[in-house]
């Protein structure tokens, strides 16, 4: 089991996340924003995070340097959506390890998440 945060402005996106991540056996914890996520994510130490891009107060881009900067080893998928692709290779190159394209397919997730663990 590990624990995982899940990084999302909107709240039925977190909700379908974390419960196909409980039902796989996982802790879910989980942040409305990107300041939120850096919060959570220094207090609680994660196993891994899934973070959307486009929030309010600090997008999912900021969050990953942030959090990355306090903690180099830091597993982090981004969430995003069609057409972000010049997005997620910046968050690539920031340190993100993976992407997750919304609306996402639970087999998609699942496999993004072992990804990160086994990393």
């Amino acid at each position: 089991m590990a624990k995982i945060l899940v990084v999302d402005d909107a709240a039925f996106m977190r909700l379908r996340a974390a419960k196909l991540l409980v039902e796989a056996g996982h802790q879910v914890l989980e942040a409305e924003n990107g300041r939120l996520a850096v919060e959570t994510y220094l207090r609680e130490r994660p196993d891994c995070v899934l973070m959307d891009i486009t929030m309010p107060e600090m997008d999912g881009l900021e969050a990953l340097a942030e959090i990355r900067a306090k903690d180099p080893h830091a597993r982090i998928a981004m969430l995003t959506a069609m057409g972000q692709q010049a997005i997620v290779m910046d968050a690539i190159k920031r340190g993100a390890r993976d992407f997750v394209v919304k609306p996402f397919a639970p087999d998609r997730v699942l496999a993004a998440v072992n990804k990160l663990l086994a990393a």
